[in-house]
């Protein structure tokens, strides 16, 4: 069997964030004691940089702009996902020019005074330089743009927490970005017919966020299960029994098929290193095809908890945007429009499995189904419901002249019926008119399936359509009346 030998490509690494300090070299000689204050707040930020997450490489403090050249070539030759300039002080923007030319990667410029306000009264023309960094923001800003490289900066103090929130965007955004740019996602299978929103142009995946399709066989899954031992089955059975509620309409034959070919699919992810898998096959008249496609539900489930997104209906880009809502912490469940709820003002969303079993309101079900609505065979289902609380929606569609944008939405899943059909259900409060926002997410540029993740997120999306230098639609309803 074809095979790619990469162990552990589905571990994200912590983004790596290169941090260079500094200030105008001429206060030196004439405030002895101002350079040690500086330093110490740049170990500060390095420590706080470390805490959120990030592989901090130090690059050190520049005092002029040949210091600022000697840094840039050690940032660039680093490979860093992300270059944080903190500017405890003035300096100038010829200092830093070269790290914006060529450092390779994103960067952003930090703010962040000793304290909330200066002791006035108190104040030395060399305590006041500990505050000034402000003052080289602006000029940055505008060498930035002229040299056409984006800016961003973060203003506040060095220990403002809310600061530090936003600081925590942009790292988590990198560490995204970084994980997509390392992203395997399998496409197993075919297209469901006539949805012409799910097909995708697969070079837009590697062209936007540098991340490779791996196109599938529906052999290639079909070999491993038939490799699956009895002992194996056995196993995942078990794993089953624990994870999942099973109802009554579950046949011993349908859940042992259902284990069977999720330890294949876990054997077909392994072997090809996948961070994510969609899938769609038809099959006929009951043919091993046909009995494939219809037990994969419980695998993909499976697979979605533990990190590795799988998604019906050849959704590609849909898995890629589960794996984003994942990387966030959020989780991310395979979704679309169910039905509008105009009594409880709610949209009901999920989808006919796989699920999240994860980011659940409690323990999943498991349901026998023998008949999938628009697609063939029979087999097992999920039911599950995601957790009260702030939710987000992400979709990643494709635009006329073929480029990939992001669509968010944020809302809050409510407590409700849930239906009992073998489907996920949500039931999600947008503070509106049902119709409202259905109308607003259509025009917004949805496609039929999105992730539906715990948490609200729209911040890190910010960040992460900015560094991917994408355009992301966030969609709200205006109140008509107002």
């Amino acid at each position: 069997m074809t095979h790619v030998t990469r162990p552990g490509a589905r571990a994200a690494r912590a983004p790596r964030v290169a941090l260079v300090s500094g200030g105008l070299g001429a206060y030196w000689p004439q405030f002895p004691d101002l350079l040690p204050l500086l330093r110490a707040g740049a170990a500060r930020v390095a420590e706080r940089l470390t805490g959120l997450g990030a592989d901090v490489l130090d690059a050190g403090f520049i005092s002029d702009a040949v210091e600022g050249a000697a840094v840039a070539e050690r940032v660039r030759a680093a490979s860093c996902d992300l270059v944080v300039i903190y500017v405890p002080t003035y300096l100038t923007s010829s200092m830093v020019a070269p790290l914006a030319q060529r450092a390779g990667a994103p960067i952003l410029v930090l703010n962040l005074q000793p304290a909330p306000s200066m002791d006035h009264p108190q104040v030395s023309t060399g305590d006041w330089l500990t505050s000034c960094g402000g003052c080289a923001v602006p000029e940055l800003a505008n060498t930035f743009e002229r040299l056409g490289v984006p800016f961003r900066s973060v203003s506040g103090h060095l220990e403002e927490e809310r600061a530090w929130r936003r600081v925590g965007r942009w790292v988590r955004a990198a560490g995204v970005a970084t994980a997509l740019r390392g992203a395997r996602f399998g496409l197993l299978g075919h297209l469901y017919p006539g949805m012409l929103d799910v097909s995708t142009d697969l070079t837009m995946l590697t062209s936007h966020l540098g991340s490779h399709v791996e196109v599938l066989e529906t052999d290639d899954l079909q070999a491993r299960v038939q490799q699956v031992t009895e002992s194996q089955t056995r196993d995942r059975v078990a794993l089953t029994r624990d994870r999942f509620d099973l109802d009554g309409s579950v046949k011993a034959d349908d859940l042992e098929w259902a284990s069977r070919v999720s330890v294949g699919m876990d054997a077909l992810v392994d072997d090809f290193a996948l961070n994510a898998l969609a899938y769609y096959h038809r099959g006929l008249d009951g043919n091993a095809s046909e009995r494939l496609g219809a037990g994969l539900i419980l695998g993909a489930s499976l697979l979605t908890e533990r990190g590795v997104p799988a998604v019906g209906e050849y959704e590609l880009r849909t898995s890629a945007a589960m794996l984003i809502l994942d990387h966030l912490g959020a989780g991310g469940s395979f979704t679309e429009i169910q039905a509008l709820n105009f009594v409880d003002g709610v949209v009901e969303m999920g989808h006919d499995g796989p699920a999240h079993p994860g980011i659940g309101a409690a323990r999943p079900r498991l349901r026998g189904l023998g008949l999938y609505h628009g697609k063939r065979g029979w087999g097992v289902s999920v039911e599950v419901t995601i957790k009260p609380g702030p939710v987000t929606l992400l979709g990643l569609n494709q635009t006329r002249d073929g480029r990939l944008r992001l669509v968010t939405a944020q809302g809050r899943a409510v407590h409700g019926p849930m239906l009992q059909i073998g489907n996920t259900t949500t039931r999600v409060d947008f503070d509106c008119h049902p119709g409202d926002w259905v109308d607003a997410w259509a025009a917004g540029g949805s496609a039929h399936h999105w992730g539906l993740g715990v948490g609200h997120h729209r911040g890190d999306l910010r960040a992460l359509a900015e560094l991917l230098s994408m355009e992301l639609v966030e969609v709200e309803v205006a109140d008509e009346d107002d």
